[in-house]
């Protein structure tokens, strides 16, 4: 559930996706002899967040798109909504087995559960080399001390979360800055003017883990800056 708060400026959501791109650069490319980089997404689905599922959905197909050429990527869909509804979809490896699922999901109110999609992130990573996680949500409504202990024992697995807050509350703020903290992982906010910059920076994400610094600098040569941003920011050589 999300609570009503400002908009971002356009200088606030700039300086934001600077302060990302910073520290993203310091991701290792943690890639096992799997052929497939695998990716946890996981969403808040609660009421909230309706409008942006449709957006998830048309980022998750352009994600698989961008990163078939390098061995394709795997990724897991987890979201939680309504009353302690949790669900983790099975791995996928193409857009149209993981879209069948989300276009029969409702959002519908709830409490958060961000304790849960990390845990399910640290089984994963035990079973299997997971990395990334990336979280998109707009509240937390849960004990910051245990959900930054378990950011921690994500990183100690090296799989870093990628925080994105929609809107601006300052203490989701704060525990979103926690979680990415503690698992050598980055946070960044955005809002509906910038849901754009959301989509060109998870699909870079998704080339990196993909296929490393090179196939992002392959990527970012017929993409906007923001990617190009990224891409220096993740050189090896810089």
């Amino acid at each position: 559930m999300s609570k009503p708060g400002n908009k971002l400026s356009k200088k606030a959501s700039r300086i934001d996706v600077n302060a990302f791109l910073e520290k993203i650069q310091k991701l290792p490319v943690a890639r096992s002899d799997m052929k497939r980089g695998r990716l946890i997404f996981g969403i808040d689905a609660t009421a909230s967040r309706e409008p942006l599922w449709d957006q998830a959905c048309h980022i998750q197909s352009e994600m698989f798109q961008e990163t078939v050429s390098l061995g394709g990527l795997n990724i897991q869909l987890v979201y939680y909504k309504g009353f302690m509804e949790f669900v983790a979809t099975p791995w996928a490896n193409n857009a149209t087995n993981l879209l069948s699922h989300m276009t029969t999901i409702r959002c519908s109110a709830g409490q958060t559960q961000i304790a849960r999609v990390i845990k399910h992130a640290i089984s994963e990573a035990k079973l299997g080399s997971v990395q990334a996680l990336i979280f998109i949500g707009d509240a937390m409504e849960e004990n910051p001390d245990i959900l930054n202990n378990l950011a921690g024992q994500l990183g100690i697995l090296h799989v870093p979360i990628m925080m994105f807050q929609d809107g601006y509350d300052s203490v989701v703020e704060r525990a979103f800055r926690d979680i990415a903290r503690l698992s050598n992982g980055a946070y960044c906010q955005f809002d509906s003017s910038s849901a754009e910059k959301l989509k060109e920076l998870l699909c870079a994400v998704a080339v990196f883990v993909a296929g490393g610094h090179k196939e992002l600098t392959k990527y970012s040569k017929t993409r906007g800056a923001l990617v190009k941003q990224l891409t220096h920011q993740l050189s090896p050589h810089r």
